[in-house]
């Protein structure tokens, strides 16, 4: 998925993992193009905070009835420096990458799409889709990993049931009251993500490493972490120094994203759909994307193309935004 905004603030995401307190982090709704677009609530990034392990971004989306907002419609666009990771809970969106990957994002399956040095991707709901409903999140790449070669992966984890709850691990592995859940999806740092289904007044104890970070994302129901309420469509920062995240449903059933993993301890910079390090280099992955879609000047015929190519006929790319007249900087 892309981010859709015109005017995208920089962002740069600070090393975490120091003395920190468990912290609510309210969504923000942001629309996703024109004005029929469908409206995401985003809860990574932030100005309180940016990471949480190697997780930099989370849209939360739907339930909506496609009819409505038009479902999602994002033509062709770029990435650097991250992975995608699609979860729905209901629907279905066809992705088509640069790198040759066509598949079907359906509920219950992980595509993870690796940007690595460069990928174009789009993402349009099917045409029997009436209802769209999931998250979309991307995972920073460390700066070993950064500059690999674009890649897809599709994964549907089996769950992991125990009583009034199953538990899905997509990404790393979690020890929950009945094993030890995993994913053999390959992750470049330490992470886990996963979804947790809970009946009415049931609980699931979650193992985790005490070093790690973790977020909650109450989609549906009510729920305790650790004892502390999650209100539904906020993102719960539960800070290191934890052993077991303890969720507990109230009187209705939960649907909640965990996300977490060791911080990543590097500074990196976003802006739009771009993932670098320094003002120059997000610059450069602009002009070069403007250049490749023809939008400005020519590419240099001597720079390798970045993004790669798409088949004929479909919908035209989305040029970047304009960079603001200031250097990309940290943010206070």
């Amino acid at each position: 998925m892309s981010n859709l905004d015109q005017r995208p603030d920089e962002v740069t995401c600070e090393k975490g993992g120091g003395p920190g307190r468990d912290e609510l982090l309210e969504p923000r709704f942001v629309p996703l193009g024109g004005p029929r677009a469908m409206t995401v609530r985003r809860t990574l990034p932030q100005k309180r905070r940016s990471l949480i392990g190697a997780w930099c971004f989370l849209d939360h989306y739907g339930p909506d009835p496609v009819g409505e907002p038009g479902g999602m419609s994002v033509p062709r666009h770029p990435h650097t420096g991250l992975q995608t990771v699609s979860w729905l809970f209901t629907g279905a969106i066809e992705h088509r990458d640069s790198a040759g990957f066509h598949a079907i994002v359906r509920p219950g399956e992980l595509n993870l799409m690796t940007a690595g040095r460069g990928i174009s991707h789009s993402e349009f709901s099917t045409p029997e889709t009436t209802v769209l409903h999931g998250a979309q999140l991307w995972v920073a790449l460390p700066d070993h990993a950064r500059s690999i070669a674009p890649g897809f992966e599709h994964y549907r984890p089996e769950p992991v049931s125990g009583p009034g709850s199953e538990v899905r691990v997509f990404l790393g592995a979690v020890g929950v009251d009945t094993g030890v859940a995993s994913s053999p999806v390959i992750a470049h740092t330490p992470l886990i993500g996963a979804e947790i289904l809970l009946e009415p007044g049931a609980g699931v104890d979650i193992a985790v490493e005490s070093t790690h970070e973790h977020g909650v994302l109450l989609d549906s129901g009510s729920l305790a972490v650790n004892g502390t309420d999650s209100p539904v469509d906020h993102l719960l920062y539960v800070a290191p120094g934890h052993r077991v995240l303890r969720l507990r449903a109230g009187g209705s059933a939960v649907r909640a994203l965990l996300i977490g993993g060791e911080p990543l301890g590097e500074k990196i910079l976003m802006w739009w759909n771009f993932v670098g390090r320094t003002h120059e280099e997000v610059a450069a992955y602009r002009s070069q994307w403007q250049a490749e879609i023809g939008a400005e000047a020519p590419a240099d015929p001597g720079l390798a193309p970045r993004f790669g190519d798409f088949p004929a006929g479909t919908a035209a790319p989305l040029p970047a935004p304009v960079l603001p007249g200031v250097r990309l900087r940290p943010r206070d």
